[in-house]
């Protein structure tokens, strides 16, 4: 009797994560189709079946909708479709009734997506909720702007209530943070010109080591088919850029605040929160929700906790991995990233060359580079080298 072939996967944006989630499933004889920006580390995997590159980040929802809902490509028709960006989650919640007809989704609710998007709505549904969230103040307009408090405290976060939009129109930045009146003033003035909306958030004091994260996925019947929470060790820039050094930790406290959050915002799918101690109050506090594989993926699939693998068989039928525990204090580290944090911490006077090295003296989980797959590494370095050749 021939083997049934398992349904194939369709990859909807992302970079590092969704590179991480071709490998595992690809290894698994699982067909991989992505559906990514070109010519980031993800279209240069061996385990991608086919790549369908987007060259304009402007038209990415319009290439997904002529991919999946043109007709046009009836082969991946009865894939799963994982989402790997915050594009590719307001896509699919906008046409989810079209998709599901023929393609295998999770169990989302699109309201929920769309509210986590916004992080406005996340911090209302914080404080509905009874979770911890910093101070903000939504602006919307130009009449907003004259109603922020003139005692406010500096500094502040200028945070997009919709980060994909943000990104876009500010060439990748995530936020702006502001120190006083007149960068303020500067930077709604930019983003009112974009029609975009932003909050104001208070900055949580304290190192970027009080930053954690928790991640579950909660079915259809309320079922949870696993638990996991990670810690950030350092980001660059300080308390604003991207996590550079991450390492697992089970963090009951993170893990508690986390479930009462999607319990109470209803969530129903793959969900990722993350939250900052502050330690003025000893409170974990809400910072931001995803609900798709985040950019640390890889570093869940080598601790023992391969939540792209348990997702997959959960919603194609197959026999779901019953992971209870993994494998703490494994860090996924960003290298140059990393480098560059460390000498932003020299200069500070927060960290020195050896105990930068003393941190990363142990063995690594590095995000892209595999002696099986070593293209995603080699190919954007050569992409890197000549552009600054050449321009």
């Amino acid at each position: 009797m021939t083997k049934k072939k398992k349904p194939p996967v369709v990859i909807l944006g992302g970079s590092s994560n969704a590179l991480a989630v071709a490998r595992t499933l690809g290894k698994r004889g699982i067909d991989i189709y992505l559906a990514v920006m070109e010519r980031n580390c993800a279209t240069f995997t061996r385990y991608a079946k086919k790549v369908y590159p987007i060259h304009d980040k402007k038209k990415i929802a319009e290439n997904w909708r002529d991919l999946l809902l043109s007709g046009q490509h009836a082969y991946l028709h009865g894939s799963v479709v994982f989402p790997c960006n915050d594009d590719a989650l307001e896509f699919i919640a906008n046409h989810r009734k079209e998709l599901q007809t023929h393609y295998i989704l999770d169990e989302s609710d699109p309201e929920f997506v769309l509210n986590m998007l916004n992080k406005r709505r996340t911090l209302e549904l914080s404080e509905k909720i009874g979770i911890p969230y910093p101070k903000f103040a939504a602006i919307e307009s130009r009449e907003d702007i004259e109603k922020i408090d003139k005692d406010i405290q500096f500094p502040l976060i200028v945070k997009p209530q919709h980060s994909h939009l943000f990104q876009k129109a500010f060439n990748g930045e995530k936020l702006f943070f502001v120190n006083n009146w007149d960068e303020l003033h500067q930077r709604l003035a930019q983003v009112l010109e974009n029609d975009l909306k932003v909050i104001l958030n208070e900055m949580i004091p304290g190192p970027d080591t009080q930053l954690a994260s928790y991640y579950t996925y909660i079915d259809k019947n309320d079922n949870l088919l696993f638990h996991f929470t990670k810690k950030v060790i350092r980001r660059f820039p300080k308390n604003n850029g991207q996590g550079c050094y991450h390492a697992t930790e089970w963090n009951p406290e993170v893990a508690e605040v986390g479930l009462r959050f999607f319990k109470g915002a209803g969530l129903r799918g793959l969900g990722n929160v993350e939250f900052k101690k502050d330690l003025r109050d000893g409170q974990w506090k809400i910072i931001e929700c995803n609900a798709r594989f985040t950019a640390a993926h890889e570093q869940l699939i080598r601790c023992g906790m391969d939540t792209s693998l348990i997702v997959y068989n959960h919603l194609v039928g197959l026999p779901v991995p019953k992971i209870d525990t993994f494998q703490e204090n494994v860090t996924l580290w960003f290298p140059r990233r990393d480098y560059l944090a460390y000498k932003e911490l020299k200069q500070l006077g927060e960290l020195s060359f050896g105990g930068w090295l003393k941190s990363i003296a142990k063995p690594q989980v590095l995000p892209h580079f595999r002696f099986l797959d070593p293209m995603p590494t080699i190919s954007p370095f050569i992409d890197s080298v000549k552009n600054r050749l050449f321009g």
